[in-house]
């Protein structure tokens, strides 16, 4: 009999990350592929992106509409406790055997309480990872204490999972999940690249997301004024400038972000989800992943791309010594983007090591969910402290 695995996926990134996952326990006849789909896929404002998880031949089993469209504090607390009624009727009427949730959003929490208190088990990816800057950082730890399996993506965040109580043969070391396209992924052409976003990549160009800094002690706007005011002093450099997640103040972004593509049009294309395939594309030929998302410090090292990581939303996450770190004003960045932009730094990247792994995470979570006993209940380890 198979297991039934239901996957949640709220995000564009998310999404692109457990792409292979999902393929693979499609494929399997060992397990029963659940597909539960949320938050900003279902948003128009963020792209619709529901349609292209339909469009790469994945069936959509619940989705779960939790968002308002306000994105200050109370209105993402009220996007929770919406979720959390949606995606208790979603596993009431699935009944999965397991509940496979992938890192740290407000989303992913929503969906998670709703499986522990329905004693549903939950398999945590990319658990005990740092992020000082934003809220994120809690929300991860809390969803590893929901979980019964972990799968982690480096010794350290396994040593870290542990020493929050878990049991080390439940914590499992697999890497990125992201990485896996770097085998399976056939990556497009920049000339297909440019026909399919309607944008001429005659330049070399930067890949540019940035994110709100949800933690306190960072104000996103000034960050993100900061960054473009720093932007504007690389011309020769395109821009792919992608739209910023569903986090409280991301809204407040958008506009700012639009404006400034539309002020020239020929260099900075302002797009709210490339999707997985493009993405992977604009991150092959891209020169540099510029702002404060965490793929830039997880997946670009391995496609040799330098990263300058802005501020300190991704702060405490393990980096490759082709991410460059810099504070959010505008002479730190522009300093930032000439150390990544230098041929010293393209020479490093052609040798540089990613700490997340090579690329096998999904077979080598099947191989862990095949033996899964269905069994939610779990104990605290204790670590003996010397």
């Amino acid at each position: 009999m198979s297991l039934k695995v239901a996957v949640f996926t709220g995000t564009r990134a998310e999404y692109g990350l457990l792409y292979w996952l999902l393929s693979d326990l499609k494929a399997s006849a060992s397990f029963d592929l659940q597909l539960i789909v949320g938050a900003m896929h279902l948003s128009p404002e963020f792209g619709e992106t529901w349609r292209q998880i339909e469009q790469d031949g994945f069936t959509i089993d619940a989705k779960v509409e939790m968002l308002l469209s306000s994105d200050t504090r109370v209105g993402v607390v009220k996007s929770v406790g919406l979720g959390a009624i949606g995606f208790a009727d979603a596993l009431d009427r699935l009944k999965p055997d397991l509940l496979v949730i992938l890192g740290d959003r407000f989303e992913a929490l929503s969906i998670a309480q709703a499986a522990l208190l329905m004693s549903i088990p939950i398999a945590h990816l990319h658990g005990g990872e740092i992020t000082e800057g934003a809220y994120d950082d809690a929300i991860r730890h809390a969803i590893s204490k929901m979980a019964k399996l972990h799968f982690v993506a480096t010794e350290t965040y396994r040593k870290r999972v542990i020493q929050l109580g878990e049991s080390p043969d439940r914590v499992h070391t697999v890497g990125a999940l992201g990485l896996d396209h770097l085998r399976r992924t056939t990556v497009m052409d920049r000339a297909s690249l440019s026909e399919s976003l309607g944008f001429e990549l005659s330049k070399p160009f930067l890949l540019v997301t940035y994110h709100p800094v949800t933690a306190e002690g960072e104000d996103s706007i000034e960050g993100f004024e900061a960054l473009l005011l720093a932007l504007d002093q690389f011309p020769s450099y395109q821009v792919i400038l992608t739209y910023p997640n569903a986090d409280n103040g991301g809204r407040t972004i958008i506009p700012r972000l639009e404006a400034y593509a539309a002020k020239d049009a020929e260099r900075v294309l302002a797009i709210p989800s490339l999707g997985m395939k493009r993405y992977i594309a604009a991150l092959t030929y891209a020169s540099a992943v510029v702002g404060n998302s965490s793929s830039g410090i997880i997946e670009a090292p391995s496609f040799s791309v330098p990263t300058l990581n802005i501020g300190t939303r991704q702060k405490g996450r393990i980096a490759a010594e082709s991410v460059f770190h810099c504070e959010s004003t505008p002479n730190a960045i522009i300093q930032g983007l000439r150390e990544v932009l230098s041929q010293r730094t393209a020479d490093r990247c052609r040798s540089v090591s990613n700490p997340y792994g090579s690329g096998h995470a999904s077979q080598s979570i099947l191989h862990v969910l095949g033996t899964f006993d269905g069994n939610p209940h779990k104990t605290f380890h204790d670590v003996e402290f010397i």
